[in-house]
């Protein structure tokens, strides 16, 4: 386990990754407060390459709470069965949408606490709708976050939640708005779960992870040798 990252690290970390992308943002398809919620709930244990094939055609005949419901489970089966856990992902899907209909008056809350009332949502999928749609400094953890938080030293917790807690303990203020962005994405192209690529990471000085992973090919540096002492 590495040591945690020092407040100055932390703080040249952001930075680094900050200048590498200006302006992050989810790479799931959505078009509304709504459709982001579907989105997020339905990219659990699945890739968001995949959910988006399956709600590029769904959303154009549901996109609204009112719609989702008329289409029934049954019917939301048919978009989303590529996807895993589909069965309970389209009972939670439904169950919500019509939750919002009789309790928000068909609108997405923008409180985590109200999100998480929703059938199927947990802090991570509320997480990520209030800090995307609503523009809120929250950091939703998933399997690439809790890793890089870990690997790197940068937030070190057993659970999601004690690493999302720690997260939003160390991350500089300027910084919490865009570190959810930022981390899944480090994570998802860099930080791999089998083979971190530390040879092309513009934060790996930082990194506590040891070894370092060299670029496929290259040479292991030798060992110095120890000079032996003279009489």
């Amino acid at each position: 386990m590495p040591r945690p990252m020092t407040r100055a690290k932390i703080a040249e970390f952001y930075a680094r990754l900050s200048a590498e992308m200006p302006e992050p943002k989810t790479e799931l398809n959505f078009h509304s407060p709504y459709t982001l919620l579907v989105a997020v709930a339905l990219s659990a244990q699945a890739t968001d390459v995949g959910v988006n094939k399956a709600t590029g055609p769904l959303f154009k005949v549901a996109d609204t709470p009112e719609a989702m419901v008329a289409l029934g489970e049954v019917g939301l089966a048919g978009y989303i069965k590529t996807i895993g856990l589909w069965r309970n992902k389209a009972k939670n899907v439904i169950a919500l949408s019509q939750m919002l209909i009789d309790e928000y008056n068909g609108e997405v809350p923008d409180d985590r606490n109200e999100l998480q009332k929703l059938p199927g949502v947990g802090r991570k999928t509320a997480d990520v709708v209030c800090n995307e749609v609503f523009g809120q400094p929250t950091i939703a953890v998933d399997t690439h976050i809790f890793r890089v938080s870990n690997r790197t030293g940068l937030a070190i917790g057993k659970t999601a939640d004690q690493v999302a807690d720690r997260l939003l303990t160390v991350t500089p203020e300027e910084y919490r708005r865009g570190a959810h962005h930022w981390l899944i994405l480090h994570g998802r192209y860099l930080c791999k779960a089998r083979t971190p690529e530390c040879w092309r990471c513009v934060v790996a000085d930082l990194c506590g992870y040891s070894p370092k992973k060299l670029a496929p090919g290259a040479a292991i540096p030798a060992k110095p040798v120890a000079k032996k002492k003279t009489a």
